[in-house]
């Protein structure tokens, strides 16, 4: 359970990246939709561990090291952003969230069900 001050830091990160990553998408992204689905604190506000949905690309694991490989240019820009807010700008890790993906999976499985019709009774 976050407590009030991480849901505030989580909801202002999310916030800020997305502008980030908004603003220098062909830098980050490699033309990919992204969209930060969650992020989450640490109770010490030191990481945050960010959820990314990626749509319109066919390697997301490469969009994912390009954002890692170039996670220090991403936090000094996120320092800039919340100098002001935060003591401390937190060590961030990114995830591939594969919730989109996996919705998809059970739509087709449940499209694959045969549900034999009932039997009226006389």
């Amino acid at each position: 359970m976050a407590t009030q001050r991480q849901e505030k830091v989580n909801r202002l990160i999310q916030k800020e990246l997305a502008a980030i990553l908004q603003e220098d998408s062909s830098k980050y992204l490699q033309g990919a939709f992204a969209t930060i689905t969650g992020v989450n604190m640490s109770p010490d506000l030191s990481v945050a561990s960010i959820y990314i949905s990626l749509l319109l690309t066919k390697k997301p694991q490469g969009v994912l090291d390009r954002l890692e490989e170039n996670n220090k240019k991403i936090r000094l820009e996120l320092g800039n952003r919340l100098r002001n807010q935060l003591r401390i700008v937190p060590h961030l890790r990114f995830f591939k969230d594969d919730t989109y993906e996996e919705a998809e999976r059970i739509e087709k499985l449940l499209s694959t069900i045969v549900i034999p019709p009932a039997e009226t009774e006389l």
